[in-house]
């Protein structure tokens, strides 16, 4: 029976998400330690069995033959992979401004169904369906929107190609953003302002798992829309990317891009990273042409009880000042440069079985205009002030796959933003 579950689990785990390294480790030692359980009970079973046969008097070799049973009863228990299989992860946010508590909120943050199925051993497709802030409609905030679909081909072990609506391999968070796999109860400025998450493309690319513990990614995508910027708004602002992202919706495909990263795992627990983004994004309907750009560097190591993470992004525009000319006097110009980077550490305090007490805690600082192209004397924009982050939490595992969180944040810029936030997520 263990051996029949520790399979079946193996399954699954096959298609599902993941939540965070740690926990992926904490599973696989868990496998390992039950099949060496099953190993030990069948030579038990075998030592009984040829004991039994040396003391009977017909020869071993007739004895010995059902030795190997209980070895294809397991076999013949372990239940067929399923073809498809049901994900999901949800959040449900409260945050609580310390000057401003009239202004506290509860929000069903995300919810999120998928499905993987597996046409063949070497062929699947991969879905997800996003609700934001619980009730879409005209009158109402949420939204609903897909999030990845995408047919994944694998040519041989290890090499793969992915075509349809997928998440661009940036930063630690944008593939894997489930609430289970980051620590505090929002997702963190820099892979929200800087990396806009959850940032999807449409296009096609190449996934190669190496022997020596590296990732190879690249392919080539829709881009940014630049002809989206609201010079009126302060959406800009708030994320320049995010500002003119497009999420495969009746996408202006003009302008595309290419894109690649390499993420390397050759030492237990150690993860080494970068990527690069860059394409046009003004598809032929500016009245100058830009190019967006997007790079970042990253590492996460978990030596013992620690989960150590830290990540730099840095983003730029081309050729702003011609875009930017026709909107002087406007509230918000588009920026020429962006960036900004995080350093986090948190510490597994207390565990007993499924239960995980992990405090945490994370400095980042961020620029979403770090400058802005020279438009002339009295005419370009100042650079926006650094803002600066402390987040002080913790994470509550309750069961593999379900986190209770808490923080408080401190802004050094604007303190009105101080605040403290209550979180639930799920994720399977």
């Amino acid at each position: 029976m263990a051996l029949a579950a520790a399979l079946a689990l193996g399954g699954t785990q096959a298609f599902a998400q993941t939540a965070t390294e740690a926990e992926l480790a904490r599973k696989l030692d868990q496998l390992a330690a039950e099949l060496a359980a099953v190993k030990a009970q069948l030579a038990q079973i075998q030592a009984q069995r040829n004991a039994a046969a040396a003391d009977a008097p017909k020869p071993a070799t007739t004895a010995a033959a059902p030795a190997a049973a209980p070895v294809a009863a397991a076999a013949a228990a372990a239940p067929v992979e399923p073809a498809t299989v049901l994900t999901s992860y949800g959040e449900l946010n409260y945050n609580r401004p310390n000057k401003a508590s009239q202004n506290a909120q509860a929000d069903v943050r995300r919810f999120v169904l998928g499905y993987q199925h597996r046409f063949d051993k070497k062929t699947k497709v991969v879905t997800e369906l996003e609700v934001e802030h619980a009730v879409a409609s005209a009158e109402d905030p949420g939204e609903v929107e897909v999030e990845q679909a995408y047919v994944e081909h694998e040519f041989q072990p290890g090499l793969a190609v992915r075509a349809g609506l997928f998440l661009i391999p940036s930063g630690l968070l944008n593939e894997n953003h489930e609430p289970t796999a980051f620590y505090g109860v929002e997702r963190n400025f820099v892979e929200t302002a800087i990396i806009p998450s959850t940032w999807r493309e449409g296009g096609v690319q190449l996934v190669a798992n190496l022997d020596n513990g590296l990732t190879v990614q690249g392919g080539l995508s829709t881009s940014f829309d630049l002809t989206k910027w609201d010079a009126t708004s302060t959406e800009g602002t708030e994320s320049p990317l995010g500002a003119i992202h497009q999420e495969m919706a009746l996408a202006k495909a003009r302008d595309l891009a290419v894109f690649g990263a390499v993420n390397w795992r050759g030492i237990p627990g150690l993860l080494l990273g970068g990527s690069l983004f860059t394409g046009g994004a003004t598809h032929g309907q500016a009245a100058a042409s830009a190019r967006v750009t997007l790079w970042d560097a990253h590492v996460r190591w978990n030596p013992g009880r620690w989960d150590l993470a830290a990540v730099y992004a840095r983003g730029s525009i081309s050729n702003t000042a011609a875009l930017n000319t026709p909107l002087v006097g406007s509230a918000t110009l588009i920026p020429k440069s962006f960036d900004g980077w995080y350093a986090q550490a948190a510490y597994r305090l207390w565990s007993s079985g499924d239960y995980v007490l992990s405090p945490f805690a994370r400095l980042e600082r961020f620029n979403t205009a770090r400058s802005f192209a020279e438009l002339g004397p009295g005419l370009t924009p100042s650079a926006l002030p650094t803002e600066q982050v402390v987040t002080l939490g913790a994470n509550f595992q309750l069961t593999p796959g379900i986190v209770v969180k808490a923080d408080v944040q401190r802004f050094r810029e604007n303190s009105d933003n101080n605040r403290l936030n209550l979180g639930l997520g799920w994720s399977f």
